[in-house]
């Protein structure tokens, strides 16, 4: 199993404040990778550097194009990053509240239209054709996560639950190789984390995705993951297996002895 997204040391500091010190991961095709760490440990600040949103102080990110070739992304703009494969989600639900689920999706897709401006103003055959393709995607992306039934629903009005998933599938609207999930089980109640957890998989499966999530549910973590990174005041105090973290005596000290939501 070949690695997709790597950070070489990458730091990140604030002022005098280092927010994350010299993290190191190496996140392999198709698993499920979570960053778990106590509230300010840095994990937040790792996923803006490598979906472009901060620009390391220092270190790189690389990502592992479909033909093999490992790019540097560091201090690319976050669209250019989307265009390569790697979307992301919010800790906060960031979707388009006034619009429907299925415009919310159809937005999310025009990030690899074709077509130029004046093409759509005139509606030329090649934007026209570009629109049906994508028309279509959309249709079938909704039905497959079963969403379709309420395309046409303002996001606001969807369960708390439906609005996380139709986060998670306006990122998966743009194509991704890498999905990152910041934190997709808040906010949630037991049976709508259980819902996302066997989502989470089948997406995992059904579009071939790698998965790499920030999550303080330590249930969801446990079941899913394949390979878990600890952060404690910026620093990776631990990796391993779910049952090697689970042990981990440094791990239990700083994070999982401590209340879950804490």
């Amino acid at each position: 199993m070949s690695t997709i997204l790597k950070t070489d040391r990458i730091t990140m500091r604030f002022g005098g404040v280092t927010a994350v010190n010299e993290l190191k991961l190496d996140i392999r095709e198709h698993q499920i990778v979570a960053l778990i760490g106590p509230n300010g440990a840095g994990k937040t600040t790792a996923f803006n550097m490598i979906t472009g949103v901060y620009t390391p102080t220092s270190g790189d990110v690389m990502y592992t194009l479909p033909s093999g070739e490992a790019i540097k992304i560091t201090g690319k703009r976050p669209s250019d990053i989307a265009k390569m494969g790697i979307a992301r989600t919010f800790q906060n639900i960031r979707l388009f509240k006034d619009l429907s689920v299925y415009e919310n999706v159809m937005i999310a897709k025009h990030l690899h239209l074709q077509s130029g401006f004046m093409s759509a103003a005139l509606h030329l055959p090649w934007y026209n054709k570009e629109q049906k393709a994508m028309e279509q995607d959309v249709k079938e992306l909704l039905q497959k996560v079963d969403l379709w039934d309420v395309r046409e629903e303002k996001a606001s009005s969807l369960p708390y639950g439906q609005q996380r998933r139709l986060e998670i599938v306006r990122a998966l609207a743009t194509g991704p190789r890498v999905l990152l999930l910041d934190e997709p089980a808040a906010g949630m109640n037991p049976k709508e984390t259980e819902e996302l957890t066997e989502f989470i998989r089948r997406i995992r499966d059904e579009y071939d995705l790698t998965i790499f999530m920030i999550e303080h549910h330590m249930d969801l973590v446990m079941e899913i993951s394949d390979w878990i990174y600890v952060l404690d005041f910026g620093m990776e105090i631990a990796q391993g297996t779910p049952e090697e973290i689970q042990n981990n005596s440094r791990v239990i000290e700083a994070y999982l002895g401590v209340e879950e939501d804490a």
